[in-house]
């Protein structure tokens, strides 16, 4: 609790206790004794407002704000009317008094606003704590020293020095040093992470053992600390359908109780129908009870708590509009590799055409794929033992998704899969391995084809069964490799439905086809690393970015961004928004419904205004306690 807040509490201490000593006095008939009737009213009356004023003086004084800007309809103007027509039923000292509710009006409504205060301030200060990885400074050595600075000064280029103990503050490569990383602030993993010179590494990780030199590689601005602290942040401006219809109902739902309430009040004694005292307060007891603050606060609270608590997992969610969309999935599309797969590619056989070298086919498929960053490409050149002089290259090119050319010693070399070989027109064999298929041509002469695998994530099996479970209709993979690669690793994870040997442009048609078959209510969601799958990711109901961790493409492209490259991460973030969902739900459906029982009950004559009191102030506490358990998300 800040200072704010206690100050706050001392003086609805203050006001509760001044309010129980009059209370207790009025009850027990000595206002009656020195006063005499009606003196005892107006005793009465002017030791609640005591209580009253020093409870509620900053509720009235923003009604009159408000007022004053012509937007009066909200919570402290109610709460301001009901309460000061309470005590105005002085001027009825004939009837029963009703200062006593007056002043527990404002005080019990104080009390709630400064539980709603607590819980919103509880659930920023958690994802506060659990995305606390902003650095305070930098070290750079200077004359054999270590100087503090800003990080927003350190140049890209800079060499930075991170003790034991200290947050890495900007992304960079490591060039000196071998220690081990704890990422759980950004990924949830407890598993630290090796690194050694070399290494690249993200900022808002903690070095746990040895002293590390590190280059950046970024301005503090685009690390990656920056970039998720400002999609925290920023999450909050997009809402989702049912936060935004829970602001536009309240916009409506205030004047519309409030004439109602005058209504009330007005309308039946003019026709004769009953006293004046007793139509008004009926018409206040409506008004305390309107008040929609249980909704207007605890929906939000529900949806940064959700937010707050997947972001503890390492699930960062850009808006409580993508958590309520994720909540309605039911189909899943998967990227193959380096989503479920790990994408790290092996070279596992070499076939070379009768009487070719297998160094030969090699060496020829490791210069041709020399400027390529695609892990196949990558597997290729590790594989391959000997130096690759890239003067010996000219005129390296993709062609068209299937594969590369290239001219190596002038000779013009064809590395890629059976499309790139039909549209050259040259023949090649089949393989009875199960893996990518590589093949190798030189001057339009056929040499071989390299076998390379790719493995399973030890989790992705899991996580297709977990999705399932989670009634999730259908898991489709979407990938560039070939059918019977993609049918084996389909078939050992537990997918539904494979799309193989598709192109960039060809995996955003699939996704349109697979919407288009989307049932009315029903969302999809893609998944995929964000680098090479924006437009999907973009396309997609939700896009779902795997593995991350400084990866600027995926938290530009996806709705919601996993830290860590474990698919089963994917049903736990469907779990937060399937929770988050259903208490958001159960807080309107509960607040609504007492609130119109206790609304038909004072149109009736039924309802106090101790009743009113609960079906505002009582009702709301409900339901934030209930909002703040989207916050409690056990860790996987």
């Amino acid at each position: 609790m800040n200072r704010k807040q206690k100050r706050w509490r001392n003086r609805i201490i203050v006001a509760l206790v001044i309010f129980a000593a009059v209370f207790a006095v009025e009850e027990s008939g000595v206002l009656a004794t020195l006063f005499g009737t009606p003196g005892d009213v107006y005793a009465s009356f002017a030791l609640f407002l005591v209580p009253y004023l020093i409870a509620g003086y900053k509720t009235l004084l923003e009604a009159a704000r408000n007022i004053r800007r012509g937007d009066p309809f909200d919570e402290a103007f109610l709460m301001s009317v009901a309460s000061l027509g309470a005590f105005a039923m002085v001027f009825f000292p004939e009837t029963e008094p009703h200062m006593a509710e007056g002043a527990a009006v404002m005080l019990f409504y104080q009390v709630g606003e400064l539980f709603q205060s607590y819980a919103v301030g509880q659930s920023r200060a958690s994802i506060a704590a659990m995305m606390d990885i902003a650095p305070d400074y930098a070290n750079i050595e200077k004359n054999g020293e270590l100087e503090q600075v800003d990080p927003a000064e350190v140049a890209t280029g800079t060499t930075i020095v991170v003790k034991p103990g200290e947050r890495i503050p900007i992304d960079g490569v490591v060039t000196d040093g071998i220690s081990q990383l704890d990422t759980a602030a950004l990924t949830g993993e407890s598993v630290p992470r090796h690194v050694e010179p070399g290494a690249d590494v993200i900022s808002g990780c903690i070095n746990m053992t040895g002293v590390l030199r590190i280059k950046t590689t970024k301005p503090f601005g685009e690390s990656t600390v920056s970039r998720i602290l400002e999609l925290v942040e920023n999450a909050s401006e997009k809402k989702a359908r049912t936060e935004n219809f829970i602001t536009r109902f309240a916009r409506v739902y205030t004047p519309v109780v409030t004439l109602s309430a005058l209504a009330l009040a007005i309308i039946p004694p003019l026709a004769g129908m009953g006293a004046w005292s007793d139509w008004i307060l009926r018409g206040l007891t409506f008004l305390v009870v309107s008040c929609p603050c249980a909704l207007v606060i605890s929906v939000p609270l529900s949806f940064f708590g959700g937010i707050g608590g997947a972001s503890r997992l390492g699930i960062l969610v850009k808006g409580s509009n993508y958590l309520e969309l994720l909540a309605h999935v039911d189909t899943v599309v998967f990227d193959k590799t380096g989503t479920l797969t790990n994408g790290t590619f092996n070279v596992v056989a070499i076939h070379p055409e009768t009487g070719v070298d297998p160094d030969y086919v090699l060496s020829n498929a490791a210069y041709a794929e020399a400027f390529s960053d695609h892990p196949i490409a990558v597997s290729v050149r590790t594989a391959y033992s000997g130096e690759i002089d890239q003067a010996r290259i000219t005129e390296a090119r993709e062609e068209s998704g299937h594969g590369v050319s290239a001219h190596v010693d002038e000779h013009v070399v064809l590395v890629g899969n059976d499309k790139l070989m039909e549209s050259h027109g040259i023949r090649w064999h089949e393989c009875d391995l199960t893996g990518t298929i590589l093949h190798v041509t030189v001057d339009g002469t056929y040499v071989g084809h390299i076998v390379i695998a790719d493995v399973v994530k030890e989790d992705a099996e899991a996580a297709i069964r977990d999705l399932h479970a989670a009634g999730v209709r259908r898991c489709v993979m979407l990938t560039g490799d070939r059918q019977d690669v993609a049918q084996a690793v389909a078939e050992r994870i537990g997918i539904d439905e494979v799309h193989a040997q598709l192109l960039p442009q060809d995996k955003v048609e699939a996704v349109e086809r697979l919407l288009a078959d989307e049932k009315d209510g029903a969302h999809l969601a893609f998944v995929g690393d964000g680098i090479n799958d924006a437009p999907v990711l973009t396309r997609a109901d939700v896009g779902i970015a795997m593995g991350a961790m400084g990866s600027d493409a995926a938290i530009e492209a996806a709705d919601i961004v996993l830290m860590d490259d474990h698919p089963s991460k994917i049903a736990s973030a469907m779990r937060v928004a399937r929770k988050t969902m259903r208490i958001v739900w159960q807080n309107i459906v509960f607040a609504l419904g007492v609130k119109i029982l206790i609304l038909v009950l004072a149109a009736c004559g039924f309802a106090n205004m101790w009743l009113a009191v609960f079906g505002d102030v009582g009702v709301a506490m409900i339901a934030i306690l209930n909002a703040m358990r989207c916050m409690r998300i056990a860790r996987d």
